[in-house]
């Protein structure tokens, strides 16, 4: 085995999505698979990189759109609201919302306990709006 697969094996698929993300954000507009895997590095094949892509837009991570015979892609959103995303998901799989919102809101330490209080103030004002 080449030293490049070696590479290649030992990142996670969460790593290697998370390198694609970093590259898309850097782009000007929409980039293409090409312009992705140029700024990874040599060592993703293009066909790699095409796959993450796809994945990540089952995920709703990011969007396409056509450009020729190919696809441009973008991030759907920043890094906030992916992780918005992605705590939502784990909330929608548990059958006890209240729960698990209760559990994770005593988890919290008192400056982001204080945090939340705000947002939350903060969304109910502009709802009354």
């Amino acid at each position: 085995m080449t030293e490049q697969r070696e590479r290649s094996r030992r990142r996670g698929q969460g790593e290697l999505e998370a390198l694609v993300l970093a590259a898309l954000r850097e782009a000007d507009g929409p980039a293409t698979a090409g312009w992705v895997q140029e700024r990874v590095g040599d060592d993703l094949a293009y066909t790699t990189v095409i796959t993450i892509l796809t994945r990540l837009l089952a995920k709703g991570v990011v969007t396409r759109e056509r450009a020729g015979r190919s696809f441009s892609w973008t991030p759907a959103s920043d890094q906030a609201g992916l992780a918005a995303s992605r705590m939502r998901k784990v909330l929608d799989a548990e059958s006890d919302r209240e729960a698990v919102l209760a559990s994770f809101v005593t988890g919290l330490g008192p400056d982001d306990e204080r945090l939340l209080r705000d947002l939350l103030g903060q969304s109910r004002d502009e709802g009354e709006v």
